[in-house]
């Protein structure tokens, strides 16, 4: 039976639902071993998978294991996946200002790899804060806070974990249905009801090209909606980095300045664009209610609102321009590397991050500067310093 599986995928035909389903559960019971689920991924990724081999795929995903629901609670309950960038924080003042709105947030979320920043890593630079809360919890924090922003337990989609495991080591990332697959599978089992997708595009991005991050988009919503599940789709600039801060630490403090209504004008204008809500959102982030809402997630994570952030301490290091001008280019992917060798971010999922360092971006395409006007700052604990000067010099043009 497997083999016919294998054969199948290999040959392009079309597998059926049921077909689907049994391979996802022989992948987390066993039946089916690593070396036919590398090869069945590998099929995918060169032959692809129809929308409704990729439904199936998801909905088989989501239910390798429990889903998390929500009797006696009142929503709309919503979320917002973003498909990674450098410098983005928007979850962290999205799901406040959602939870201040009357939403219900159970945004479950990742850690980074790479350039690209992870939600958990960045919340866990505040003092006592969890983000491995079990469905006991989860429910308690939704219930006192109207959102919480937390990790995957073992319990939800193991086919994921295990699929996108075999994903990285078999070079099957890249594949359009196994990412919509993994993406909407997770979140299938937040027990949502519309889902906000910001699919990020540009050097910065997993999906560098416009038309890539179209076309990503347009599955996640084809199989949104085959799986039961509303979703919008935006496609956003990931060219340059988004705000100033890029960094666990540095990225808390300027969310924490969007939710007071503050910090930079791109964050704030992407929030509210994600939001739906317009001048109601608006209205949120300048009176303090979606800040209050912080707050309350924070206390129901047992994370201390008014604590120093972890990390703190770092020297600083700022790069100057050296002639006037305009900046003609802030290259994300740049300025992601260079967070990454100071320590912000991790190659291998065991890694540790630093807390504290990171890049600070005072001048973004467009700006004009003056010579000796300040680029960057490189926050640094002197690890990767070099690498990290060089980096950060390259990424920033001046015409």
């Amino acid at each position: 039976m497997i083999a016919r599986w294998l054969e199948a995928r290999r040959d392009g035909r079309e597998q059926p639902p049921q077909e689907i389903a049994a391979f996802v559960r022989g992948v987390v019971d066993g039946s089916v071993t690593r070396a036919q689920a590398a090869a069945w991924l590998a099929f995918v990724q060169c032959r692809g998978m129809s929308a409704a081999e990729t439904v199936a795929l998801t909905l088989a995903m989501a239910d390798s294991g429990a889903r998390l629901e929500w009797t006696g609670l009142t929503g709309p309950f919503v979320d917002k996946h973003s498909t990674g960038g450098v410098g983005d924080k928007v979850s962290l003042v999205l799901a406040p200002l959602w939870a201040a709105l009357g939403r219900k947030v159970p945004m479950l979320s990742g850690r980074g790899l790479g350039i690209t920043g992870g939600t958990l890593d960045k919340l866990e630079a505040i003092p006592g804060f969890r983000t491995d809360l079990d469905a006991a919890a989860l429910r308690r924090a939704l219930g006192a806070a109207g959102c919480f922003i937390s990790g995957q337990t073992s319990e939800l989609a193991p086919a994921d974990r295990i699929l996108y495991a075999l994903r990285n080591e078999t070079q099957t990332v890249p594949s359009i249905p196994l990412i919509t697959a993994s993406i909407l599978s997770k979140k299938l089992v937040e027990g949502i009801e519309h889902l906000v997708l910001d699919v990020k595009c540009g050097s910065g991005a997993f999906m560098q090209t416009e038309a890539e991050a179209r076309a990503l988009a347009e599955s996640l919503q084809r199989v949104g909606a085959g799986a039961g599940l509303r979703t919008q789709a935006h496609v956003t600039d990931m060219s340059q980095p988004l705000g100033e801060a890029v960094g666990n630490a540095l990225e808390v403090e300027e969310a924490v300045a969007c939710l007071q209504g503050a910090g930079p004008r791109a964050l704030r204008a992407l929030v509210v664009q994600l939001s739906g809500a317009g001048a109601d959102a608006e209205q949120a982030l300048d009176g303090g209610a979606a800040l209050e809402r912080w707050r309350r997630m924070l206390r129901a994570q047992d994370g201390d609102p008014d604590a120093p952030l972890r990390g703190a301490g770092c020297r600083r290091e700022v790069l100057l321009a050296e002639s006037a001008g305009t900046v003609t280019r802030c290259d994300a992917g740049a300025v992601g590397r260079a967070a990454f060798v100071l320590g912000a971010g991790r190659a291998r999922e065991q890694d540790r991050v630093h807390p504290g360092v990171g890049v600070l971006v005072h001048a973004h395409r467009g700006d004009r500067v003056q010579r000796g006007q300040p680029l960057l700052t490189l926050v640094h604990d002197r690890k990767g310093l070099e690498e990290a000067r060089r980096l950060a010099r390259d990424a920033v043009a001046i015409a």
